[in-house]
């Protein structure tokens, strides 16, 4: 079977994804979606459902459906549809009505969720799940402070993000009170290629690696409006490869541009990637390449150099360090 083409369409009065990850967006014009008046939130109308997996090898012997199913419920949820009734959770996650409500009133029982009027909704502790993968990489805690300082003199968002298959998912972020299209918060993914940090990731791997990855359906709500080929894009990333940085140039999102540069471990190995965030209309590419790149590039290396000495602590003085603020005493003396 043929590998399918990934790409999205140019067109400013629509936006349409041409592989394995198809979804739809209403063109510019078409009537707003409607919204509940009890919530504000966007009316339900249906949508694949979150446990329908395709093209996945044999399962495991090991594998435990109870898990994957409770996954698939949690993962129903979106900013799109933060409040869902029994009936569009089972839709959505591809589940019988009776197993759904099992499920939910476990995650209510444990605190994930909570229902209210019909409704039922994530709890803010679901995000001990995500932190939980965050801490253990020592990510957070060592750009924080790099992030925050850089932040503070571009005066413009600086984020930084991982690969997750198709996408690119927030694992850190310091964000300035700007009106942009999109929101962001940590957990949030956008599809890999139309994003700078997306190509600063995707730049380092195999062009079959990368490949493979943009066959697999992206877990994204958001239809990028930029359109490129498969060729011509694998041509950009040995560009970004090359400068050692990427622009995205209002490719996700109009009003949006946004550059930046991998972070490395210790080991050399591309595992993140930061970037500075601007709006189209008060931030030229010149400005963005000529004045933030540098810092920018900056305060990656100053994160890189404290995530090799992280890596590089014992488990105990990882723990010690973590309490104290995410360097070990010796480095913070130094720095302070």
């Amino acid at each position: 079977m043929p590998a399918a083409t990934t790409c999205w369409s140019k067109s400013r009065s629509s936006a349409s994804w041409c592989g394995p990850g198809a979804r739809s967006q209403p063109a510019i014009g078409d009537p707003a979606p409607q919204r509940s008046r009890r919530t504000g939130h966007r009316l339900w109308a249906g949508r694949r459902g979150a446990g329908e997996e395709t093209g996945l090898p044999d399962r495991s012997p090991e594998f435990i459906e109870a898990i994957s199913r409770g996954l698939s419920v949690i993962r129903a949820f979106s900013p799109e549809y933060p409040s869902l009734t029994l009936s569009q959770v089972a839709q959505a996650a591809g589940l019988a009505r009776p197993t759904a409500r099992r499920i939910l009133m476990t995650l209510q029982d444990l605190g994930y969720a909570r229902a209210e009027d019909g409704y039922f909704a994530l709890t803010p502790k679901v995000l001990e799940l995500g932190t939980a993968y965050v801490s253990s990489l020592g990510l957070w805690d060592v750009a924080r402070p790099h992030l925050r300082d850089l932040v503070s003199v571009t005066g413009e968002s600086s984020s930084m993000s991982q690969l997750d298959g198709p996408d690119i998912v927030y694992v850190a972020r310091v964000a300035v009170p700007k009106l942009i299209a999109l929101r962001v918060d940590i957990g949030t993914r956008f599809p890999a290629p139309p994003t700078s940090q997306g190509k600063a990731l995707l730049a380092w791997q195999d062009r079959d690696q990368v490949a493979a990855r943009l066959t697999e359906t992206s877990r994204s709500s958001v239809v990028p409006v930029g359109r490129w080929e498969q060729e011509a894009f694998f041509a950009e990333l040995d560009q970004v490869r090359e400068q050692g940085w990427a622009l995205a140039d209002e490719e996700l999102a109009l009003g949006i541009r946004s550059i930046a540069v991998p972070v490395r471990d210790d080991s050399g190995q591309v595992r993140a990637a930061m970037n500075t965030t601007v709006h189209a209309a008060e931030t030229s590419v010149e400005t963005l390449v000529g004045e933030h790149l540098p810092r920018l590039q900056r305060a990656a290396a100053a994160v890189q150099d404290d995530w090799a000495r992280w890596q590089a602590l014992p488990s105990d003085s990882m723990e010690a360090a973590d309490r104290d603020g995410g360097l070990p005493k010796a480095q913070r003396a130094t720095e302070g």
